[in-house]
């Protein structure tokens, strides 16, 4: 009988502090993985679960230390103290795959340089055979024109192709153990559904054990074998896949898995695994009252009309044109106080859609208006302040040298929103309290939280200025799934007592079911089908949209006991 690809038993990681004190972010961790077998792991943002994965990889930063237990990887023990195994080597025994692939590869080598390095080095092959083994593997994961892609740089490949590479980069010297974390996230539904296909191939195929770290709940319905779910550092549930998620039994796992926006069903309100605090509550009734009223409220119907967008140029200094239309001809309109869903796969133009109408890029032809206005008109109460945007990398759309509040902040002052700074700055505490921080967070720099923590800020900053429309775009992505649902439900709240509009841009199509009026389909810059949200999960009248709702990975196919709400 082969040896568990992966035994963990009684695994606790503590974080010493200055003062003394000790955070113990895992605690007495138990969990297996069997060659050939994919087990999840999941839980909220600060569960442990990239701590687990980082002392099994012998990445975790100064001053965590694995305090106790046993870590035996191929059933060869791994010494707790250096994070080593004799006969087992980190990126040749284990391999990894992370969130974002942009930042796995070194944008300074091709390709060919990346694989063959690590096939060299810890397989002694010649350059040739290297080569030859990675053309084999670039196959193997799917990657179309091989050849060609080997002396390709990774800011040359598109997202799915980047996190292909990272695959077989995984994969290249026949690890018995892979990490994946979060390997899904950023990619749209079409590409999400053949890398889920590939990991699972890699499983029964190559018998490589997977540990797969992830808050999507469909991803684990769709692949895994078993799921661990983990709360605050420990072990609340652990079985097979089709017992957790469809009969669980502890009262937080119901919660968790009771919060995943479903498919088949559209839900007032999507319910929420931790209740709220009495602040945030009444923080939140604060900024809808806030946001309840005045003239800007008259801000109106968005109307986008013909839109054309290009990039490049016509008639250069030799003649001749390099023009790429990302969006050919869109139009739609959102109406006051309704949600509007804009889905399709990467490339199609659903961002420069969103960043044109924010004012971010410009249009060849056609027209954007709010209100009858051109955005940014200053008569009449239609303002730049009134539409916001919140985008999908809240790191880099907040600044690094700010700290929060004072980010928050500067727009209330900017539109002179509060009569003293003073003001300025409860009005931004009261926004970080609205998404579910504490307004201690806010005098700490962005850099200090994890990413759904920033996104929440960003949220917050968007609401800064008292919009009457947002524009969404992936706003949730990097949100794991109570505080998904949080967001959402303040959303909803905010559109239906407030009356804001929303553009809501997402790939994730069960998002979109719970929180859209009417869904319009994009594909290659043009919208393929548009109708209400009912109307078009129920029966898709083009063949795209029906191809993308079947790729759609949720738990539908899972019986689960019915959740109230």
């Amino acid at each position: 009988m082969k040896p568990a690809a992966l035994s963990i038993t009684d695994l606790t990681v503590d974080y010493p502090l200055a003062d003394g004190s000790v955070v113990t972010a895992v605690s007495g961790v138990n969990l297996t993985v069997a060659p050939g077998e994919i087990h999840a792991l999941v839980g909220e943002s600060g569960a442990g679960k990239t701590t687990i994965g980082n002392a099994l990889m012998g990445l975790l930063q100064a001053p965590g230390r694995v305090a106790k237990g046993r870590i035996e990887i191929g059933g060869k023990p791994v010494d707790i103290r250096t994070g080593r195994t004799d006969g087992i080597v980190q990126g040749k025994d284990v391999g990894a795959i992370f969130q974002d692939p942009m930042t796995s590869l070194n944008p300074l080598f091709t390709v060919e340089s990346q694989l063959g390095e690590t096939m060299r080095h810890h397989l002694g092959l010649s350059r040739a055979e290297a080569r030859r083994r990675s053309l084999e593997l670039l196959r193997a994961v799917g990657i179309p024109e091989p050849e060609r892609r080997l002396k390709s740089y990774p800011h040359q490949l598109s997202g799915g192709q980047r996190q292909r590479v990272v695959i077989a980069a995984a994969l290249c010297c026949g690890p018995k153990l892979i990490i994946a974390d979060e390997p899904t996230t950023a990619l749209d539904v079409s590409v999400q559904a053949q890398i889920l296909k590939l990991i699972r191939g890699l499983a029964d195929e190559r018998g490589v054990g997977i540990l797969l770290v992830t808050h999507n709940m469909g991803v684990v319905a769709e692949v895994a074998d078993r799921v661990t779910i983990m709360l605050k550092g420990q072990v609340v549930e652990s079985g097979p896949v089709a017992e957790v998620l469809g009969a669980p039994q502890h009262a937080y796992a119901k919660a968790l898995i009771g919060a995943v926006p479903r498919v088949d069903v559209k839900l007032p309100r999507l319910p929420v695994p931790a209740q709220e605090s009495p602040g945030t509550a009444a923080a939140r009734e604060q900024v809808r009252a806030r946001m309840g009223g005045g003239e800007e409220a008259k801000a109106g119907v968005l109307s986008v009309d013909n839109l054309v967008v290009e990039y490049g140029a016509r008639g250069g200094f030799f003649g001749g044109s390099r023009v790429f239309r990302a969006v050919k001809g869109v139009s739609f309109t959102v109406e006051p106080g309704e949600i509007f869903g804009l889905v399709g796969e990467s490339g199609c133009g659903k961002t420069t859609v969103a960043n044109t109408i924010a004012g971010l890029a410009k249009p060849t032809s056609g027209s954007v208006t709010l209100g009858g206005l051109p955005i940014g008109a200053k008569r009449g109460g239609v303002a730049r302040k009134a539409l916001q945007m919140v985008f999908q990398d809240p790191y880099s759309a907040l600044n690094p040298r700010l700290r929060v509040t004072t980010a928050i902040a500067e727009p209330i002052a900017f539109y002179h929103l509060a009569a003293t700074k003073a003001e300025a700055v409860e009005d931004a505490a009261l926004l970080l309290e609205s998404v579910g921080l504490d307004r201690e967070a806010g005098a700490r720099f962005p850099h200090a939280f994890s990413g759904g923590q920033r996104q929440r800020i960003a949220i917050a900053r968007a609401l800064a200025p008292r919009p009457r429309f947002l524009v969404c775009d992936e706003p949730t992505s990097s949100l794991d799934v109570s505080v998904q649902a949080q967001i959402l439900n303040l959303l909803k709240d905010l559109r239906d007592l407030a009356g804001l509009s929303i553009l809501f841009i997402s790939h994730d199509l069960a998002v979109v079911r719970q929180m859209c009026d009417r869904i319009a389909v994009m594909k290659s810059g043009e919208i393929v089908e548009q109708a209400p949200t009912e109307e078009l999960f129920a029966a898709p009248s083009h063949p795209y949209t029906r191809e993308l709702l079947s790729l759609v990975p949720s738990l539908d196919k899972i019986a689960r006991e019915p959740v109230a709400v």
